[in-house]
């Protein structure tokens, strides 16, 4: 019962995710390293494991709207799955200062590409370039539970393809990287209208996730090690229902709520604790 404030604070974390799109692990891998003081392979798992729950319960939100496009989605699991297994079963080959600081400079590079990302009327701009496109030409066409239209055509599915890759190997490896980098690339390189990119991003997170965390977990298993395993169920026995709850209020505050300024805020949150962690590592 020593971990019960995980759970009012895992309902902050997923709402906040959920709502901007970003994956709930880049929140809790530095709670559960800095003020956890689990080892970086312990707290990645887990992460991970506690992301699942929220991003799919997040994913049950954007279905119910009908926003994924599943065609798109399963072309970029086959090649985030692989990469995140592989980023899973190399990750216990690395020291932990070597997981610390690689995390840190993740998270860094996240905020600084979070800050820098498109804006409101950027997004609103380039999804009307992608509805006029569609006139001409329509390959794709989506209709959500609000009757809205969304047609488009795929561009750079190549460039899509390696995105998926390196970002789930970031995943498997510390826990980041497919959900923010590859949100940004489906709508600027693949021409795929924001809503739609943002639920087809989740579902791919989720399924990459749930692969990630299975090998995680089964590292924890073969491992025989007790107390890290205790640790692990110890956390998720708050975090998870706690992320259940967060998964399914994020979409309707990203309804209500100016994206641009979460993001800004995040941002600035990630290079902060970024920079928190490589100075614990130095020191």
């Amino acid at each position: 019962m020593g971990y019960w404030y995980l759970l009012p604070i895992s309902v902050l974390i997923a709402t906040t995710a959920m709502a901007s799109g970003i994956g709930g692990a880049v929140f809790f891998s530095p709670l559960f390293i800095l003020v956890l003081k689990l080892d970086p392979a312990v707290a990645v798992g887990t992460a991970l494991i506690t992301e699942l729950f929220g991003f799919s319960s997040g994913l049950f939100a954007y279905w119910r709207r009908r926003l994924i496009d599943f065609k798109l989605g399963r072309d970029l699991l086959l090649f985030s799955i692989p990469a995140a297994i592989v980023g899973s079963l190399t990750a216990d080959l690395f020291p932990a200062v070597v997981l610390k600081t690689v995390f840190a400079v993740g998270v860094i590079f996240i905020g600084s590409q979070l800050y820098f990302s498109l804006r409101r009327e950027e997004r609103e701009a380039l999804d009307d370039q992608i509805g006029a496109e569609a006139v001409r030409q329509c390959e794709t066409e989506l209709i959500d539970s609000a009757g809205n239209r969304y047609g488009y055509t795929i561009r750079r599915k190549d460039q899509g393809r390696w995105f998926a890759a390196i970002g789930g190997a970031f995943l498997g490896a510390i826990s980041v990287g497919l959900a923010e980098l590859q949100e940004y690339h489906l709508m600027v390189r693949c021409r795929v209208p924001s809503p739609v990119a943002v639920a087809t991003s989740i579902f791919v997170v989720v399924v990459s996730v749930l692969v990630a965390s299975l090998t995680h977990f089964y590292s924890f298993f073969t491992a025989a090690d007790s107390a890290a395993l205790s640790q692990v169920l110890n956390v998720v026995v708050f975090t998870v229902p706690g992320v259940l709850v967060g998964g399914q209020i994020g979409p309707l505050v990203q309804a209500r709520v100016n994206p641009d300024l979460v993001k800004a805020g995040i941002a600035i949150l990630f290079v902060a604790v970024g920079l928190l962690m490589l100075g614990t590592v130095v020191a």
